[in-house]
């Protein structure tokens, strides 16, 4: 595990996406990163195929887990399934807004009932969706239309924060002042290509915007020096709040 001191900070804004579909993989990725530089986001995918197991493993490192399974069903299966993910000890869990009121409000109420939360945000607007993708499921409106009236939905219903492009951010920023966490994929270095991610924006840029935390993946996990990527993006946004 690289521990070289300096640049760690105690609230790292860089969450790196363990988008991988074997545990070996991932655990070679983190042992080349710091804990002190960003936290650590396992998906459906990699935690499918690992469980609880490699989320232990990768807390047990130092890291802060962002346990991103998106839960949508009925309001208790939601509410026993974040219940369930608190007592693995993550720092983060996430549920898809458009499971509506009662499943946030339940989500919420569960987790206030353990002794050390997790933050609880939910999922706006996939990344990867424009115009196009919304009106073939009928809805007419934009993106940015539909992702502030899912994330005013869930600040009533007592959720942390929601997960939103990073050119959402700065609407969302203004609408819910400096407290609402803003957890923005879809980052990009300035050299790295888009993948297919259709709303994107640049580490520094989108802390401007009003991003709380940058989910970055693969210009990190494909770079030839993870560690080195990670480092320059975290001097690319030193300082920044």
């Amino acid at each position: 595990m690289n521990m070289q001191p300096g640049s760690a900070s105690a609230d790292p804004k860089i969450i790196v996406a363990l988008d991988y579909p074997q545990p070996a993989p991932a655990l070679a990725l983190v042992a080349q990163l710091q804990p002190g530089l960003c936290r650590l986001k396992v998906g459906k995918e990699l935690f499918t195929a690992s469980g609880p197991r490699l989320v232990e493993q990768l807390m047990g490192y130092g890291f802060e887990v962002f346990l991103d399974l998106k839960f949508h069903d009925i309001p208790h299966t939601v509410a026993q399934a974040c219940k369930a993910a608190a007592a693995m000890g993550v720092w983060m869990v996430n549920v898809h807004a458009l499971g509506g009121r009662r499943m946030m409000e339940a989500a919420h109420e569960a987790l206030q009932q353990m002794s050390r939360p997790p933050k609880l945000i939910a999922v706006t607007v996939l990344t990867s969706m424009g115009p196009e993708d919304l009106a073939d499921l009928g809805i007419e409106t934009s993106p940015a239309d539909l992702v502030l009236r899912l994330a005013r939905l869930a600040h009533a219903s007592g959720l942390d924060g929601v997960v939103c492009s990073a050119q959402e951010a700065a609407l969302l920023r203004r609408e819910f002042g400096p407290g609402f966490c803003l957890v923005t994929p879809g980052i990009r270095p300035p050299q790295a290509g888009t993948d297919d991610q259709a709303r994107v924006m640049t580490p520094r840029a989108a802390l401007e915007n009003g991003s709380s935390h940058l989910v970055i993946g693969r210009p990190i996990t494909r770079a030839s020096s993870p560690l080195q990527a990670l480092q320059e993006i975290s001097q690319e946004i030193g300082g920044m709040k």
